[in-house]
């Protein structure tokens, strides 16, 4: 019954989004065919045409160009007086899976220096993992509450704003313990553990609610918005992004977590905020985008599926004013996610696709990965190494990784098994 009201619910979202769409004479695009021409800035080639010889020459001018674009024309700026040193206290932990891993609880406050809103994180870690033999990490944010990621009761429900679920008993934005494990399957806490990983979640709304509330809560409210006739205040990616950044910065911390093997993984709008997250933070030692679509890994040029146009239509909040001047006007745009990719270079970079989730092109996906292959090049790392997107299920890829799982949009125990084995490889290289 879940899955046929959510599929309902998602029906009426998508015609909600067409009609609006439709009304600016800019039809959804499913349909390879009607691609519109295209040709994507060159990566290679900075700011005064300079072509770029070398990583000394990419890291020291180019990188940072296109760091600034991004951040300039898409995601927006952090204020420069936001406080990085958040305070911390451990809420709870105990002992989980037949006493084979270790919960623990922690409150992160957004501000070191007064009473501020807070963050509440969910860790699991390996009981074997120790100071000696510390664990590598997965770090993701979580789209329901910390209640729903696991059945375990000992979490509770979260308290902050949450998008109405009626079938899942949310109403009045307010969540319920009814959802409690209901996104379960995409966090197989039992096979990281068995893997020999932690995990570390937290609700993304508890860094900054997912509507357009004119910067009145979660981080927005200690750092409220001012006027800016430029357009580049952060959005909501760029807030999630930082917010996991603050989270790195406590697991670090831990003695049984290795600080060097701590990768930044995503799902949906929460992809583009890892692929985002890992282009900004090198201290994150692999980054994966699950089927993160428009403003993530996919091409905005190809303008398939979601576009630029209806992404900053529907979620106004979601990055800076500036985004919006590219409405139905990709080709102006001086950026495309190739470059977000290759940013994140010479770090390893997963991105997976689901074979029926078209909204999120897959085929854009793929392409992104790539074309972001030249910075990967002036490192000497293997890319993809295949022109063509690969069938369903079958993963390809060294540095820059790819798959195309059969089914719909979500996060499932089959990326999951892709996303280990590419850690497990890559970590493997670093001893």
């Amino acid at each position: 019954m879940i899955d046929k009201k959510l599929t309902i619910w998602c029906i009426l979202v998508l015609m909600f989004v067409n009609s609006r769409v439709t009304g600016q004479n800019s039809p959804l695009n499913y349909d390879e065919s009607r691609v519109p021409s295209y040709s994507l800035p060159d990566l290679l080639i900075t700011n005064d045409g300079t072509t770029v010889a070398n990583r000394r020459e990419w890291e020291r001018k180019r990188r940072p160009e296109v760091l600034d674009l991004f951040t300039t024309h898409m995601f927006g700026r952090v204020p420069n007086h936001v406080d990085n040193e958040l305070r911390f206290e451990v809420v709870e932990h105990g002992l989980v899976l037949q006493d084979s891993a270790r919960r623990l609880q922690v409150r992160l406050f957004f501000n070191a220096k007064k009473d501020t809103p807070a963050v509440d994180l969910l860790i699991y870690l390996p009981v074997a993992a120790n100071s000696r033999d510390a664990c590598p990490m997965f770090l993701g944010l979580n789209f329901m509450g910390n209640h729903t990621i696991t059945n375990d009761p000992q979490v509770p429900v979260t308290k902050s704003w949450v998008r109405n679920r009626v079938e899942i008993g949310y109403e009045n934005n307010q969540a319920s313990a009814a959802a409690r494990g209901t996104s379960a399957h995409r966090w197989p806490i039992r096979l990281l553990i068995d893997s020999g990983f932690g995990v570390a979640t937290a609700y993304y709304g508890d860094i900054d609610p997912d509507f357009d509330d004119g910067f009145k809560n979660g981080v927005h409210s200690i750092y409220p918005k001012v006027d800016d006739p430029t357009g580049q205040q952060w959005g909501s990616i760029a807030t999630w992004s930082w917010g996991l950044s603050r989270i790195l910065d406590y697991l670090q911390t831990l003695k049984s977590v290795n600080s060097k093997q701590i990768g930044v993984i995503g799902h949906s709008r929460l992809g583009k905020t890892s692929l985002w997250a890992g282009a900004t933070d090198p201290r994150f030692a692999l980054v994966i985008s699950n089927e993160s679509g428009c403003g993530g890994a996919a091409l905005s040029r190809r303008q398939f599926g979601e576009t630029v146009h209806v992404i900053n239509t529907s979620f106004p909040h979601w990055f800076c004013d500036k985004f919006q001047d590219y409405n139905a006007n990709e080709n102006a745009l001086p950026i495309d996610q190739h470059m977000l990719i290759a940013l994140i270079a010479p770090r390893p970079v997963y991105i997976a696709s689901a074979s029926e989730d078209l909204w999120a092109d897959p085929v854009g996906e793929f392409l992104s990965g790539r074309m972001a292959q030249p910075v990967y090049d002036l490192y000497g790392l293997a890319g993809l190494g295949v022109k063509m997107k690969p069938e369903p299920n079958q993963p390809v890829g060294n540095h820059v990784a790819y798959h195309l799982r059969e089914g719909k949009h979500n996060l499932l125990e089959y990326d999951w098994r892709q996303f280990i084995e590419f850690a497990i490889r890559h970590y493997a290289r670093d001893k």
